[in-house]
């Protein structure tokens, strides 16, 4: 049996303003923008070349989903993005006023920088 994660599902307050921040400032790649109903839409997102998970945006609706909006994961790094393109892609980073958190260092492994998302998740940026 084959599997692999297909979506990852990231609450925010506004996907519109989401989408914006994801596709401008990470440089990610639309991949749907579907309203399902009267209330209920569907945005995807994904890095730029990527064949594996995306992100759905899910917009928060109650009082319980608002308060985890930007702490998914209680302080952890939500997400651990690759790249190949490492210094351009913090460049990129810094050029959009993103928050640096930690890094950019280098580890035996590779490259890493801590960042926040507009919503304060933290994310690995991960280059060799």
């Amino acid at each position: 049996m084959a599997q692999q994660v297909s979506r990852i599902t990231l609450l925010v307050n506004d996907q519109q303003e989401a989408m914006a921040y994801y596709c401008s400032t990470l440089n990610f790649e639309l991949l749907e923008d579907t309203w399902v109903t009267e209330t209920k839409r569907w945005v995807v997102v994904a890095p730029q070349g990527s064949s594996g998970s995306a992100f759905v945006l899910a917009k928060a609706n109650d009082d319980q989903q608002l308060e985890r909006v930007g702490n998914q994961t209680g302080g952890k790094v939500l997400v651990v993005l690759r790249t190949d393109t490492f210094d351009a892609d913090v460049q990129r980073l810094m050029e959009h006023g993103v928050n640096i958190v930690r890094g950019p260092v280098t580890e035996a492994w590779g490259n890493v920088v801590v960042f926040e998302d507009r919503y304060g998740n933290l994310w690995d940026l991960v280059g060799t």
